[in-house]
């Protein structure tokens, strides 16, 4: 795998269009670059394929029924190297394994908060490991925090 240069390009799935604007906006203003948005799994799947996002925030539940869960499937399938966090209001419901994804940023968050676990995912991902500590806004799946060398967080 080929390491990301800052700044990042990522993908938001959120189907609430005020909080998918705080995100876009938040991302931007750290300095990074908003890939697209997209608001359920067939907006996901409707994407062009030659360009894939470092970072996936896909939040749990999104539009047309679909699910985070399938969301990180797809993107796992399509684009085996982004690194997928899932932005919820329940972060006790994604499975201990994570599915596969590679942490969790809990709902509601703070843009500071929110601006810390962008940080140290741009330091993991683009350096690893991180050289901050891992913020409270953000918690590495086990075999994230494994390959990080660091303790996984509380969810």
């Amino acid at each position: 795998m080929n390491r990301p240069k800052p700044p990042l390009s990522i993908l938001v799935v959120e189907d609430e269009f005020i909080i998918a604007m705080d995100i876009e906006m938040m991302i931007e203003d750290a300095g990074h670059q908003v890939l697209a948005v997209a608001s359920s799994l067939q907006d996901v799947m409707a994407l062009p394929t030659d360009k894939a996002p470092d970072v996936a925030l896909v939040d749990m539940q999104l539009a047309r029924g679909s699910t985070g869960l399938q969301v990180n499937s797809a993107i796992q399938k399509q684009w085996p190297d982004t690194i997928v966090v899932f932005v919820t209001a329940n972060p006790k419901k994604i499975p201990d394994d994570f599915d596969g994804a590679h942490g969790v940023i809990a709902k509601p968050f703070s843009s500071a908060g929110f601006v810390a676990a962008l940080k140290y995912l741009e330091e993991g991902v683009c350096d690893p490991p991180p050289v901050s500590p891992e913020p409270g806004s953000f918690v590495a799946s086990p075999a994230f925090a494994a390959q990080w060398g660091v303790s996984p967080g509380e969810r």
